[in-house]
């Protein structure tokens, strides 16, 4: 296999690396970042002001990453066309009656998933491009 090519593993890792980031950051259950510096709910973890900072300089490290990289390699329309994709999958799923509408627990799981498959979509897409047309994206260099 040539470097830099994709596989279904690596588009599942950064699927996985994308839903420890967004399910970090919050989830419905409360044991996330928000709920442990906003809402100070979390009393079995350390409530140091440090340690809260160095890890939501953790998480914004992450966002950060992979934030940059899905703008940079979907751009604007593809951007657009992934949210137009998953947000109708979402629609379909509610409307079929897979979900609950009144579930706000529910709901709030399915868009998390949603934001990590765009997120994961978005670091991988380079690498989906480049291997249906063979064209490569390459990143301007300042000198």
């Amino acid at each position: 296999m040539a470097v830099g090519s994709i596989t279904w593993q690596g588009i599942l890792l950064r699927f996985i690396f994308a839903a420890i980031l967004v399910f970090t950051t919050y989830n419905p259950e409360g044991f996330d970042y928000f709920n442990w510096v906003v809402m100070n709910n979390l009393e079995a973890l350390p409530q140091s002001l440090p340690v809260k900072l160095f890890v939501g300089f953790v998480l914004l490290i992450g966002w950060v990453i992979y934030i940059r990289a899905t703008l940079r390699s979907l751009g604007p329309i593809g951007l657009i066309l992934a949210f137009g994709f998953f947000g109708t999958l979402l629609w379909m799923i509610v409307d079929w009656g897979w979900i609950p509408t009144d579930s706000i627990r529910a709901v709030t799981y399915l868009a998390e998933v949603v934001m990590c498959a765009i997120l994961a979509v978005g670091m991988s897409w380079s690498h989906i491009r480049r291997r249906l047309s063979g064209q490569a994206d390459v990143d301007e260099i300042e000198e």
